[in-house]
């Protein structure tokens, strides 16, 4: 028959001094035929016993079910799967969301806006409202001057991130109002800008930048996804809203450089 040591199925290693060979006796109990179980006698505490004899009556049950015509190695495989018992570890994704920050770049661009039907983009003071207006020749004092700031973050894979801000401290800003986003002017201190985080509601300031062909130029909420910067088709003077795509309004603008 096959060499097999009990001991492997236990917990820990017998530990046997050298000197105590001399007291170990053994005794040898039949379990089944053509299996005998070899018991050493050495002083072991009554937890070594309860696992002794848990490991002897499940080598049994293992063996009820096998056919007694094993050989000696398919015997000792029987043996130890009826010893170990396999344990299945599930792993759990973590639904953490990471926070992205953005900082802000030392890139400044000076533009004005025109939409794609050639209706350029004011500023009301009064109502600090942003209007599309066809202009008149000698009007184009009236057109908005807008400081554009670009924004880095690690995962900046949906576009150029900007803020667009009319002097120091006045800035377009998105928040979702009863469902619907809502376009802004709000005033912020600029310091308090230079580096915005997604997990707040400063994000509000954001805007994700695409150029598409060589001038048309779209504005997406960073805080509010899938809403745009846009006008009104026909209509004069009216202000600029914001509108989720393909809403019937025009969301693309041209960016004239101003000096």
């Amino acid at each position: 028959m096959s060499n097999f040591d009990l001991s492997q199925a236990l917990e820990g290693p017998l530990n046997l001094e050298d000197n105590g060979f001399e007291e170990v006796q053994d005794e040898i109990f039949s379990i089944e035929e053509g299996l005998d179980l070899v018991v050493s006698r050495n002083p072991k505490t009554l937890r070594h016993v309860a696992i002794l004899l848990l490991a002897a009556n499940r080598m049994r049950r293992g063996l009820s079910c096998c056919d007694r015509g094993l050989r000696e190695d398919e015997l000792c495989s029987a043996i130890m799967d009826s010893l170990v018992t396999e344990t299945t570890v599930g792993i759990q994704s973590s639904s953490t969301t990471v926070t992205r920050i953005f900082h802000r770049l030392n890139s400044v661009t000076q533009c004005t806006l025109c939409d794609m039907v050639q209706k350029d983009v004011v500023y009301s003071s009064d109502e600090l409202k942003l209007q599309a207006i066809t202009l008149q020749g000698g009007q184009g004092e009236r057109k908005v001057n807008f400081t554009m700031s670009k924004y880095m973050t690690l995962s900046d894979d949906v576009g150029q991130t900007v803020v667009l801000s009319i002097g120091r401290d006045l800035h377009m800003s998105c928040s979702l109002e009863d469902g619907k986003a809502t376009l802004l002017l709000e005033k912020c201190d600029e310091g308090e800008l230079k580096k915005i985080s997604d997990d707040g509601d400063m994000d509000r300031f954001l805007f994700f930048k695409r150029t598409e062909g060589v001038s048309q130029n779209s504005f997406e909420s960073v805080k509010c996804r899938g809403w745009l910067i846009s006008t009104s088709w026909e209509e004069e003077s009216k202000p600029l809203e914001m509108c989720e795509v393909d809403s019937g309004r025009l969301t693309h603008f041209k960016l004239v450089p101003s000096h």
